[in-house]
């Protein structure tokens, strides 16, 4: 191995938090592994070891704590430039060595102390309630001289911007002009998102919401860097590419390394203001966000097709980008889509360098596909029971809402197919065990494969262009495609066999494909009415004449 290799591979190896102990140098072992995404949740446990330098502190939490909270204060309310630097690089790092309990108890302080003053709001709306419009014509200026009467409402509507900006928004605003400070506020909201799983408080809610704003503002388009990512890059930044990799893995050095050669891109957006690791030097910023792209013939129908089965083909003969992973580096950075800015940088970029490439599309999982049919399998099957046993007592309100979700043949063969295995009352009974065999048996025997394909085929585009919620497609990764302009193009039975693929979606991936020509239409009409764009090939499995229509238009 290569001095590169061996420094990715331990770097990898040693990063907080990620179990990476099965990052191996075969191809052969370990094809998937376990997602070393870290998780929102482990945010909150980064330690001074991440800072540089320890500060001297008393041992004690509280004394810890009031330290902490006093250099808070101090970078908020200081009035002079002179030593806030020094201040803000005691807060942040004092933050990192309060225990979690101590920062959940400073950043609800933070929330709630330092908020706008809301008695102060009231009187100045009501000293704007109290001036009286001019009547008729002059209830607008319409010139210079016109502007007199309503000098009184410019002031007061200047003092209600100014009384409306919480205190808390002086620290973010400082943070951000800071060495690294971006970086730690991007951490801080982690943290705050990390609490909110656990509690929802208004106070703390109402800080997420600025917070986020703020860091949407400031990590704009204009500001990021677009980098294509090769293996000539530092091993400090491809380390980052393996630990991240939220969709699929990456085993061992031979797959990185692949992933980033002939016939493959990788590119990210970089911030030089968010480093690798929170210390006082800082290295040239890490990926906020990357995509991976396989360049192919079609479009892939199988995840082998893209990282496994086959050499990659001469770049001159690809027709097709596809985009096959899109991962996130930053917890902090949630519900802040730059996914939509990347996906559109990178089909540009493309595009220019590589015009025989006429069709961008993905290969997609779908994440919350086998959670949403198990459930509607599980409550239809009680609700089928409970239609039985009324029937028999002749009360018929209790069939109002329950629905057989299967077709009677599809019914049918899966009760035929299925008495080697498991038996139950009804076929949604019969499916849901099938699905939820110990080890996923089902998937070994074709008798069980030919049965289950059709529904399961069905109700996997049923579930992705029909279940909705506040109007929005359900699954979270059609959300995202479909918001940044997509169309759901093609369903891909048994596309990836793991135990992540099988879990999530019984083995069934989809594309999801990019005509330049649509992206925009498609994207206004779906933010606005919610209006799902769909091929042939999925409206054949979803009858709805709503749908035929829209894909019609």
């Amino acid at each position: 191995m290569n001095k590169k290799g061996l420094a990715i591979l331990m770097r990898t190896k040693m990063r907080p938090n990620n179990d990476l102990s099965n990052f191996s140098l075969s191809p052969l072992s370990n094809p998937i592994q376990s997602n070393t995404q870290e998780s929102t949740g482990r945010v909150m446990e980064h330690s001074l070891d991440e800072t540089g330098k320890r500060l001297s502190f008393s041992g004690k939490a509280e004394g810890d704590f009031d330290l902490v909270r006093g250099w808070m204060h101090s970078a908020i309310s200081m009035k002079k430039m002179e030593g806030l630097d020094a201040m803000l690089n005691d807060f942040s790092k004092g933050y990192f060595s309060l225990s979690l309990e101590n920062r959940r108890k400073l950043l609800l302080l933070l929330a709630k102390e330092y908020d706008f003053n809301r008695t102060q709001v009231r009187d100045l709306m009501k000293q704007y309630l109290g001036i009286e419009l001019p009547s008729g014509d002059n209830a607008q200026p319409a010139g210079q001289q016109d502007d007199i009467p309503f000098s009184a409402f410019y002031s007061l509507e200047r003092n209600l911007r100014h009384a409306l900006k919480p205190t808390y928004e002086v620290l973010f605003e400082r943070l951000n002009t800071h060495p690294g400070g971006l970086g730690f506020l991007s951490i801080l909201r982690a943290d705050i998102l990390s609490i909110l799983a656990e509690e929802n408080t208004a106070s703390l809610r109402a800080l997420d919401t600025y917070l986020k704003e703020k860091l949407s503002m400031w990590l704009s388009p204009a500001v990021l860097e677009l980098h294509q990512i090769t293996w000539d890059d530092p091993a400090s930044l491809l380390e980052k590419i393996v630990a991240y990799e939220a969709v699929h893995p990456i085993s061992n050095l031979i797959d990185l390394k692949r992933r980033l050669g002939v016939g493959r891109r990788c590119f990210g957006y970089l911030h030089p203001a968010i480093p690798p690791h929170y210390n006082l030097k800082f290295s040239p910023g890490e990926p906020l966000i990357f995509i991976e792209v396989a360049l192919l013939k079609n479009v892939a129908q199988t995840v082998q097709e893209v990282l496994w089965d086959d050499p990659p083909i001469p770049e001159s003969e690809a027709t097709c980008a596809l985009f096959y992973s899109i991962s996130s580096t930053k917890p902090g950075l949630s519900g802040i889509n730059l996914g939509k800015f990347l996906i559109k940088r990178v089909i540009t970029l493309v595009k220019r360098d590589m015009p025989y490439i006429n069709t961008f599309a993905t290969l997609s999982p779908i994440p919350g596909f086998m959670q949403w049919l198990l459930s509607k399998l599980s409550s239809q099957s009680n609700r089928a029971e409970t239609e039985v046993a009324s029937s028999t007592s002749g009360d018929e309100s209790a069939s109002t809402f329950w629905e057989n979700i299967l077709e009677p043949e599809e019914e049918r063969v899966i009760i035929e197919s299925s008495q080697d295995f498991v038996t139950g009352m009804n076929g949604m009974e019969v499916m849901f065990r099938l699905l939820t065999l110990s080890n996923h048996e089902w998937i070994n025997s074709t008798k069980l494969l030919s049965a289950l394909k059709q529904p399961l085929m069905r109700l996997c585009a049923r579930y992705l262009v029909e279940e909705k919620k506040r109007g929005k497609a359900l699954d979270s990764v059609a959300n995202f495609h479909l918001q940044n302009g997509a169309m759901v193009e093609r369903l891909n039975w048994m596309a990836d066999r793991s135990i992540k693929g099988l879990l999530q979606s019984g083995g069934i991936m989809v594309n999801y494909v990019y005509r330049m020509e649509k992206i925009e239409e498609y994207a206004h009409s779906y933010f606005r009415t919610g209006q799902i764009h769909s091929s042939p090939d999925i409206l054949r499995y979803v009858k709805s004449k709503q749908l035929e229509d829209e894909s019609k238009e």
